[in-house]
């Protein structure tokens, strides 16, 4: 690598154009000036200059390193700026959530980035142990999870509530007793049903709901998409726990029906960053949007 300070004082030689006021301008002696410069064509392995008189050309690999070096102080002075510019309307802006949080926040997060084209939404969608571990590596700046992080490796707040929907057919008979329609009508699976259905059952205080196990129940169907979970159910095809806004969401909800229960069924939401890692201004609008978001479903 070149030295830097070999480099500035060949361009400050090469915009002055004499020796003796480079070395004024760069608080230098003359004979410093013309060290810097031999040294730096020997880092080179060209000569950088042709002196005559007192006045000097450059060479042809003259020129090219003084273009280098204009290219080098430019970018140089770029980096300096940006790094005490945090500009709140551009730069990437990387989120992890799970599937049903990408299914609400994803299409706002695009009006956002529509607004101001500077920025660059990248969300990712994962399970919460997932976004911890990239929020940890660095790959993730900010998680949207529904588990109490590590306040060790963490920094986290609650910024909304997810509530959660036990949902069934339009045509389910609920004057039956729950345990027994559950059974008839079997389970449409999904990878956080488990979660889910414990949360609800033990927020219900619904004894009917204590005597159903999950596990024991006929699968009707599986499905990983969030967005297609409710499908089966509008057809008449089992039943399934989801968050409710999943169901307002939905594009034929006018075939399904949630089961009421005494209570609001609901589990935290926590934004997460990394410990000791101040997020960049960009991040209040995003927060701010996520916060809304949840605030209204």
């Amino acid at each position: 690598m070149l030295n830097p300070v070999w480099l500035n004082t060949f361009k400050s030689l090469v915009d002055v154009g004499h020796f003796t006021k480079t070395a004024e301008l760069l608080h230098m002696t003359q004979p410093g000036v013309s060290q810097h410069i031999t040294k730096l064509e020997a880092a080179c392995g060209y000569p950088l200059i042709k002196r005559f008189n007192k006045k000097f050309e450059l060479t042809i690999h003259g020129r090219k390193v003084y273009d280098y070096a204009v290219r080098h102080f430019e970018d140089e002075s770029r980096l300096l700026h940006n790094l005490s510019h945090d500009d709140p309307f551009r730069g990437n802006c990387t989120i992890g959530c799970s599937g049903t949080f990408a299914w609400l926040l994803y299409s706002p997060l695009l009006s956002l980035q529509a607004m101001h084209p500077g920025l660059s939404i990248m969300l990712e969608a994962a399970p919460n142990q997932r976004i911890l571990e990239q929020i940890q590596q660095g790959k993730l700046d900010i998680g949207i999870v529904t588990k109490a992080p590590n306040p060790k490796y963490f920094s986290s707040r609650i910024v909304g509530a997810e509530f959660l929907a036990l949902v069934l057919p339009i045509s389910a008979d609920e004057g039956r007793p729950l345990s027994e329609l559950l059974v008839e009508l079997g389970v449409v699976r999904h990878p956080d049903l488990g979660h889910y259905f414990q949360t609800y059952v033990s927020q219900a205080n619904n004894e009917q709901l204590k005597l159903v196990d999950l596990e024991s129940l006929a699968t009707k169907s599986y499905i990983n998409q969030v967005h297609q979970i409710l499908v089966p159910i509008a057809k008449g095809i089992g039943f399934t726990v989801v968050p409710r806004w999943c169901v307002n969401l939905f594009i034929d909800n006018d075939q399904l029906k949630t089961c009421n229960v005494t209570a609001d069924i609901q589990e935290p939401v926590y934004l997460v960053s990394k410990l000791n890692s101040p997020l960049a201004t960009r991040y209040e609008q995003i927060i701010e949007l996520i916060q809304h978001a949840l605030d209204g479903v």
